[in-house]
C-alpha cells in the first residue's frame, strides 16, 4: 500500500506497516553495555534534519523523498523539537476549542487543507552497525504530531497516526550500504486530530526521539511480567512471558536463580515474604534475561526492574498490599521550556520537586508520556494513571449543551473510530505494561460516553487486572460499567460527600480537582479532611503540574512567558494555560508550601503541653524520621529537643512537648518537624518532610510607656504634629497625610511618604476572581478606592487632642451605589508613632468586598521586607495551614509572585508587625494588636489589573504598603465560577480596622 492524501481524512486507516507494539524494554549486546547504557543495537537520529515548512500538503515538493532530490538548500531544523518552536507555523494554544474552529468549515472526520502546517525532513546517515545474516533494522519514532509518512531510499515505508506512542518500521530490506536518505512527511492534523483535543498547545513535528534498532537472529520481541501477591502478602508468584523469534533458548535469572519454565513455557518463580513495591517503598527486584541463538551464544541481555505489588478494588475500595490508598495526585503535562519535548533529566528533576512534596501521584494528562517517565515513577514511587491519547472536548460541549443529540457525540457509538480507540489503547498498553507504578488504566479525558469507549474499557479488561478509569460516565451515565470508580471533576467537596451518601457500590475519585491557576489553591483542606472521614472518597489529582506557557521577547529585549494569542493566533484561550502548581521553568509556585503541608504523611496538633501525632502513611512508622521540635520567639529560637516518636501506619498517638516554654511573657511558637534520617534519592538526611506548629501566648507583658503629646500646629489648610524626630501634615484640602517625615535632620528629614494614603477595598483580580465574575460585580470597591472623597467641611477633617495624643479624624464618602462611607482615625504620640482606626460604613445590599485595608504608597527605595506573622511564601485566608509563624525577610521585588498574568500576589496572612525599609534599615514599621494581612509590592493593584504580561509593568518608581484586615480568600475549587468558601469572603458589613505605624531610622 502506498501512501496518498485522502489517508488523512479517512478514520479507519490508523497505520500502514507499522509493527505492532511491544513491551519497551531495551536489549545490549554484552553486560559491559549494560551497565554503561549504551547499547550497539540502537542508534540514535536526533540531531539536524532538513526541513521544508509547507502551509498544507498541496505545498509540499513533489519527489522530495526521492534519491536524486537535492534538499542541501532546504533549511535546517533540531529533532526532536516542535516546527513551531523553531519558527515555523505558530504557537497556538486553546482548552476546549478545535484550532481550526471557525477558520475552515469541516464535518467530522473532515481535515483541514486550507491550513494544515506540513513538515517535510530529511536525514541521510549510515549504519553505525552493519547488519548481520538474519538481523532485522527497525525505526522507531517516539512521537509524531498528529500523523507521520515514511520513505527510505525513496521507497514508501508506512504510515502511523497516534502522536504519543511509538511508531516502528522495518526498514532492513531498503537499506544499502553507506549513505541511506530517510524522508518523512508530518502533518500537523488528521481524522484522528478529532480524537485530540486536549487542554495545551497545539504543536506539532517529531518531538521524541528518533531511533533505529537492531533486532538479533533471536530476538525477544516483547515481554510481560505478571506478578500475583498472595492475599497475606506472605508470598508472590512471578511469571515472566517472552516472546521469542528466530532460532535459540532464553534464560532469566532472578537474584542469582534461574527461573524455572512452567508448563505454558513461562518463566516462574515464588518470593517469599517478598520485599513489596509501594510509593513509599519503591523497592524493585532485578531480573537478567539472556537470548542465545541455537549454538548457545548469547545475543542480547535484557535488564528486567520487577515492582512486586498487590493493587486493586478489595472490599470496595482500591487497595495496594492490602490498604487502603488515598491519592495525593497531580495532573501532569508533559510540558517545558521546549514545550512537549522533554528530557530524561527533566523528567526526573520534576518527579524529584513531586516527591519532596509529598505528593504520591500522578496522571499522565491526557496521552501516554515518554517511556522513561515510567521507569522513574518506578524507580522513585508513584501511582500512575495512565491515559490514552483521547479527548473530543470541543466536540463534547456541543452534546453536553443540548445542541446535538447524545448519539452524535464524538466518539460515541460510531464505529468508524473503533480502530483509532483500539489503537491507542494497545499502543499504551503494550508499551506501558510492565510497569509497577501504572495502577489504573484511563480510557481518556472529556469525551463524553458510548459503546466505543465502553469497548475500551473491556478491552483493558480482557488484557489485564488493572482497574480502568473515565469520568466521562458522570456526564454520560448509559455506561456505568466503563469505569471501575467514580469519577469527576472538580466537584466541591461537600458536593462529593452528598454523592457519597446515595452511590456506595464504586469507590470515588477526582480525576481533576483544586483549579490551581493564577493566585488559588484555596480551601483544599476540606478535600483532605474528606478522605479521612469517608474511605470511599480516595484523594485526586490537581490540575495541574507546571504552567503551559512560551518564553518569548518583546520589541524591548524583554523576556516574558506567553500564553493564548500572544503568537497571533486564532482562535486561542489566553491565559487559561496558567494552572500550575510550578510555574513554566519548573520552580515552584508558593502554592507548594499549601501543597505540601495538606499531603504530608504526618498530621498532628500542638499544645503547650501536647504533641498530637498522626500517621497518614500505609506502611511507614513516624519512627523512620527524626522528630525534632523547636520553640521561638519572634523567629529567635529559644530552645529545641529531638523527640522519639513510634506511630504506627493510620494511628494517633500523643506525647508531652520534650521542652518548656518560657515563663517570660511574649508569644511563643513550637514547631514540630520531622526529617529524614538518611539520604533518599529525591532528597538528602535532614530534610523536612511533614511539620506541624502551634503558638503559646504567655500573659503578663507590662503595659508600654507613653511618650509625652506631641506638638499641633492648626494652620489654615494644614494640621502639623511634629515631635523631637518626626514631622506628619494632615491636609485639609487632600484627605489624608500629606508628609511624614521621620529622624528629621537639617533640611526637614526624609519624606516616607509619596502619596496621601487612602482606604482601599481593591486588589487586581485573581484568575479565579475574572472566572466568576467578580470585576464586574466588585466594580464599585474600585471605584471606592480610587475616588474616595473627604471634603473639606467646618466638621471634616476634625482635630482634637486626647490622652497625649494628636487625634486627626477623616470622613470618606464612598462612591457606591448605594453610598457608603469610611472614618479613618490617626492618634500621633509625641515618638512619631500612629495608630490608625478605619471604620467601614457600607450602604445596605452592596456585597462582598475583595479586600480592606490602607494603601500607602512609598519611594522604590524601600526595597527591603522583614515581618513578624506567617511565611516564608505567600499566604492567604483560604490558603495559610502550610505558612507558619516566623519572622521572614525577603526583598520587596520578589513579593510579585510571576502568575502568567499579573493578578494579586504577596500577601501575608497572621502579620503581627512588618517593617518596610532601605538597604539601611531606614523606612516604615506597621504594627497590630490583633493579627493582619500585608504586603508591599512595587506597583499599585490598579498598575497590576493594567497588565497582561509583567513585562508590561511599568517601570519600579513606588513601593505600594497594604496593611489589611482582610483579603478575600483565593478560591481554588475552579476557575469558571467557583467563588470562595463563605467564610473567606469579606462581608459588606459595618468593620474596624485597627493598626499603626512608625518611621524607622
Amino acid at each position: 500500500m502506498t501512501f496518498d492524501l485522502t489517508l488523512l481524512s479517512d478514520p479507519q486507516v490508523v497505520a500502514i506497516n507499522r509493527l505492532d507494539p511491544h513491551s519497551d524494554h531495551r536489549w545490549f549486546a554484552s553486560l559491559q553495555e549494560q551497565r554503561g547504557g549504551r547499547s550497539s543495537y540502537e542508534q540514535s537520529l536526533d540531531g539536524t534534519w532538513k526541513f521544508h515548512y509547507s502551509r498544507n500538503p498541496l505545498g509540499v515538493p513533489q519527489g522530495f523523498e526521492k534519491l536524486d532530490y537535492d534538499t542541501s538548500t532546504w533549511d535546517d531544523i533540531r529533532v526532536p523539537a516542535h516546527i513551531q518552536m523553531e519558527g515555523y507555523d505558530r504557537n497556538q494554544y486553546v482548552n476546549t476549542q478545535y484550532p481550526w474552529d471557525g477558520q475552515e468549515e469541516l464535518e467530522v472526520p473532515e481535515v483541514p487543507m486550507r491550513f494544515n502546517p506540513t513538515a517535510c525532513y530529511v536525514k541521510n546517515f549510515s549504519l553505525d552497525r552493519t547488519p548481520e545474516p538474519g538481523e532485522r533494522v527497525t525505526i522507531t519514532f517516539n512521537g509524531a504530531e498528529s500523523a507521520i509518512a515514511l520513505w527510505l531510499n525513496g521507497t514508501f515505508v508506512g504510515y502511523a497516526e497516534d502522536s504519543f506512542t511509538p511508531s516502528e518500521f522495518d526498514i532492513t530490506e531498503l537499506l544499502v550500504e553507506g549513505e541511506n536518505k530517510l524522508a518523512a512527511e508530518v502533518f500537523k492534523w488528521c481524522s484522528a486530530s478529532w480524537l485530540e483535543d486536549q487542554d495545551f498547545f497545539r504543536f506539532s513535528g517529531i518531538f521524541r526521539d528518533v531511533i533505529l534498532r537492531t533486532y538479533p537472529a533471536t530476538h525477544v520481541r516483547d515481554i510481560h511480567v505478571g506478578v500475583d501477591v498472595a492475599d497475606d502478602l506472605a508470598s508472590a508468584d512471578i511469571k515472566i512471558d517472552a516472546d521469542v523469534e528466530g532460532e535459540g533458548s532464553v534464560v532469566v535469572w532472578l537474584g542469582g536463580q534461574a527461573l524455572d519454565v512452567d508448563e505454558d513455557g513461562k518463566f516462574v518463580i515464588t518470593l517469599t515474604n517478598p520485599h513489596l513495591w509501594s510509593a513509599e517503598d519503591p523497592y524493585l527486584y532485578e531480573a537478567q534475561v539472556e537470548v542465545s541463538n541455537d549454538e548457545g551464544v548469547v545475543l542480547e541481555y535484557i535488564p528486567l526492574k520487577i515492582g512486586v505489588r498487590r493493587f486493586g478494588i478489595e472490599d470496595g475500595l482500591m487497595k495496594i498490599n492490602g490498604e487502603r490508598i488515598v491519592f495525593f495526585g497531580v495532573n501532569r503535562h508533559e510540558f517545558g521550556l521546549q514545550g512537549r519535548v522533554m528530557t530524561r533529566e527533566e523528567t526526573e528533576a520534576d518527579m524529584v520537586a513531586l516527591k519532596q512534596a509529598g505528593l504520591n501521584a500522578i496522571r499522565t494528562s491526557h496521552y501516554p508520556n515518554n517511556s522513561f517517565f515510567y521507569e522513574l515513577a518506578d524507580q522513585y514511587g508513584f501511582y500512575v494513571m495512565d491515559e490514552m491519547n483521547l479527548e473530543s472536548h470541543g466536540l463534547w460541549d456541543k452534546v453536553r449543551f443540548g445542541e446535538l443529540p447524545v448519539e452524535t457525540a464524538t466518539p460515541g457509538d460510531n464505529p468508524i473510530w473503533l480502530p483509532s480507540l483500539f489503537d491507542r489503547a494497545a499502543n499504551m498498553y503494550e508499551r506501558d505494561k510492565n510497569h509497577p507504578s501504572i495502577v489504573i488504566w484511563s480510557c481518556g479525558n472529556e469525551s463524553f460516553g458510548g459503546t466505543d469507549i465502553l469497548a475500551v474499557s473491556n478491552y483493558f479488561r480482557d488484557v489485564d487486572s488493572r482497574p480502568v478509569h473515565y469520568e466521562g460516565v458522570h456526564w454520560d451515565p448509559r455506561y456505568p460499567e466503563t469505569t471501575d470508580m467514580y469519577s469527576q471533576m472538580y466537584t466541591p467537596a461537600a458536593d462529593v460527600e452528598e454523592f457519597l451518601k446515595e452511590h456506595r457500590d464504586k469507590p470515588f475519585i477526582l480525576c481533576e480537582y483544586a483549579h490551581a491557576m493564577g493566585n488559588s489553591f484555596g480551601a483544599v483542606d476540606r478535600y483532605m479532611d474528606l478522605a479521612d472521614r469517608d474511605p470511599l472518597y480516595q484523594g485526586g489529582f490537581i490540575w495541574d503540574f507546571a504552567d503551559q506557557a512560551i518564553l518569548m521577547t518583546d520589541r524591548y529585549g524583554k523576556q516574558y512567558f506567553g500564553y493564548g494569542g500572544d503568537s497571533s493566533e486564532a482562535p486561542y484561550d489566553n491565559e487559561f494555560c496558567g494552572n500550575g502548581i510550578f510555574f513554566a521553568d519548573h520552580s515552584p509556585t508558593p502554592r507548594m508550601q499549601e501543597v505540601k503541608y495538606l499531603h504530608q504523611g504526618i498530621r498532628g496538633t500542638v499544645t503547650p503541653s501536647e504533641i498530637t501525632i498522626t500517621n497518614r502513611y500505609n506502611f511507614t512508622n513516624t519512627n523512620a524520621f527524626d522528630c525534632v521540635v523547636t520553640v521561638s520567639r519572634e523567629g529567635e529560637v529559644v530552645e529545641e529537643a529531638g523527640l522519639e516518636t513510634s506511630v504506627a501506619p493510620g494511628e494517633t498517638k500523643v506525647y508531652e512537648v520534650p521542652v518548656a516554654i518560657p515563663n517570660e511573657p511574649g508569644e511563643y511558637t513550637v514547631d514540630v518537624s520531622f526529617r529524614l534520617r538518611s539520604d533518599e534519592p529525591w532528597a538528602p538526611a535532614g530534610f523536612e518532610v511533614a511539620a506541624e506548629k502551634g503558638v503559646v501566648e504567655v500573659e503578663g507583658a507590662p503595659e508600654p510607656i507613653r511618650p509625652p503629646a506631641p506638638t499641633v500646629v492648626e494652620g489654615i489648610h494644614n494640621y502639623g504634629v511634629y515631635g523631637e524626630n518626626f514631622s506628619v501634615s494632615f491636609s485639609r484640602l487632600y484627605g489624608g497625610i500629606q508628609s511624614y517625615r521621620y529622624g528629621l535632620t537639617g533640611d526637614g528629614g526624609r519624606d516616607l511618604l509619596k502619596t496621601v494614603p487612602v482606604p482601599n477595598f481593591w486588589h487586581a483580580p485573581t484568575s479565579n476572581e475574572r472566572g466568576w465574575g467578580a470585576p464586574a460585580e466588585d466594580g464599585q470597591w474600585l471605584l471606592a478606592s480610587r475616588y474616595a472623597k473627604s471634603t473639606w467641611t467646618e466638621d471634616n477633617p476634625t482635630l482634637e487632642e486626647r490622652d497625649n495624643l494628636a487625634v486627626v479624624t477623616y470622613r470618606y464618602a464612598l462612591p457606591t451605589i448605594p453610598a457608603s462611607e469610611c472614618v479613618v482615625e490617626y492618634a500621633v504620640d509625641g515618638a512619631g508613632h500612629i495608630d490608625v482606626t478605619m471604620t467601614l460604613k457600607p450602604g445596605e445590599g452592596l456585597g462582598d468586598l475583595p479586600e480592606f485595608g490602607m494603601l500607602f504608597t512609598a519611594d522604590a527605595d524601600l526595597s527591603e521586607l522583614k515581618w513578624y506573622g506567617e511565611g516564608p511564601d505567600e499566604s492567604y485566608s483560604d490558603r495559610r495551614g502550610g505558612a507558619r509563624l516566623g519572622v521572614y525577610e525577603q526583598k520587596v521585588a520578589d513579593q510579585l509572585t510571576p502568575y502568567l498574568r499579573p493578578q494579586e500576589a504577596g500577601n501575608h496572612t497572621g502579620v503581627r508587625w512588618a517593617e518596610v525599609t532601605d538597604e539601611r534599615g531606614r523606612g516604615l514599621r506597621f504594627d497590630t494588636d490583633a493579627p493582619m494581612d500585608f504586603s508591599a509590592l512595587h506597583w499599585s493593584p490598579f498598575e497590576i489589573e493594567n497588565a497582561a504580561h509583567h513585562n508590561e509593568l511599568p517601570p519600579i518608581i513606588n513601593t505600594v504598603i497594604r496593611p489589611a484586615l482582610a483579603r478575600r480568600g483565593v478560591a481554588g475549587d475552579n476557575t469558571w465560577g467557583a467563588r470562595p468558601h463563605e467564610e473567606y469572603l469579606i462581608p459588606a458589613e459595618e468593620m474596624v480596622f485597627k493598626f499603626g505605624f512608625v518611621g524607622l531610622l
